[in-house]
């Protein structure tokens, strides 16, 4: 059992009274503008699990996650709240489909509604804002343009492609229900491995109506209509207060030696990339 009340508040929605459409716009919305896609913990070195009632309470104190937590979190309000949901095998991609299909690496969610399905995704990293239809087409969400379509190489399945300028390129699911479960180990690879991108570098992102706020390590990006602004933090403290003011997040279960080691690891990580930058341009 989650708490759904608890769940509702912290997105700042009514309890929907029937699994409407309307309601589940609402819904997504709310969850990808007020409940961040990050990396914290794997920075922290605290392992995590993808059990959904363990995400839906790390959401309640004020935390995110990546795919397996929000995604997770939110099957389980939506199927709470008498939506039909499925959940599918997927993987992030780029420019060319992999004839191997989904990975793993991410967790897709399904809507049927009215009749028709829906991708719903609160996991995508700055991606899509509203559900998208399970139809072959291009779709506007704010200053974004996403194209939908049937994968090329996995029979049923569909591939979404992300704006030129997303975090990445495209993801792709396979039509098969799948437990939460079955995500287990890639979710302990992704968390543990010196290889994993959530272990080498702090990721924090959220999406609204107007465009996306991107922090990778130092670096501080807002992406919208007008264009990209980027800039470089360079204090703890200013740090700090961007996770807490833009990504609404809530550390106050880290105590102070534990955040002055994340941030002496972030802006160590940060200065060797630029160092490593600076040489690239000058050979």
């Amino acid at each position: 059992m989650i708490d759904i009340d608890g769940y509702l508040a912290v997105l700042g929605v009514a309890r929907p009274a029937a699994p409407t459409a309307e309601a589940l716009w609402a819904l997504h919305r709310a969850q990808v503008e007020r409940v961040a896609y990050e990396t914290l913990d794997n920075q922290l070195g605290r392992p995590t699990s993808i059990d959904a009632a363990e995400s839906v309470a790390r959401i309640l104190r004020g935390r995110g996650g990546y795919c397996f937590h929000l995604n997770g979190a939110f099957a389980a309000l939506l199927t709470a709240l008498g939506y039909d949901v499925t959940l599918h095998r997927a993987g992030v991609q780029d420019e060319v489909e992999d004839p191997e299909g989904p990975g793993g690496d991410h967790l897709a969610l399904t809507v049927g509604l009215d009749g028709e399905r829906w991708l719903v995704d609160t996991g995508l990293a700055g991606g899509m804002y509203e559900p998208l239809p399970l139809r072959e087409g291009t779709y506007t969400q704010g200053p974004f343009s996403y194209a939908m379509a049937p994968s090329a190489v996995v029979p049923g399945g569909w591939r979404f492609t992300h704006d030129p300028r997303g975090a990445f390129t495209a993801m792709v699911f396979a039509p098969e229900p799948v437990e939460l479960s079955s995500f287990a180990a890639e979710h302990h690879r992704l968390s543990t491995s010196p290889e994993s991108g959530f272990v080498r570098v702090l990721q924090a992102q959220l999406r609204d109506a107007e465009g996306v706020d991107m922090l990778r390590g130092c670096v501080l990006r807002r992406i919208d209509a007008e264009g990209t602004y980027e800039r470089t933090i360079d204090s703890a403290d200013d740090w700090y207060d961007v996770l807490a003011d833009v990504f609404h997040l809530n550390l106050t279960d880290v105590d102070a030696s534990a955040r002055a080691a994340l941030w002496h690891r972030v802006h160590a990580a940060h200065q060797e990339w630029a160092a490593a930058g600076e040489r690239a341009t000058t050979l």
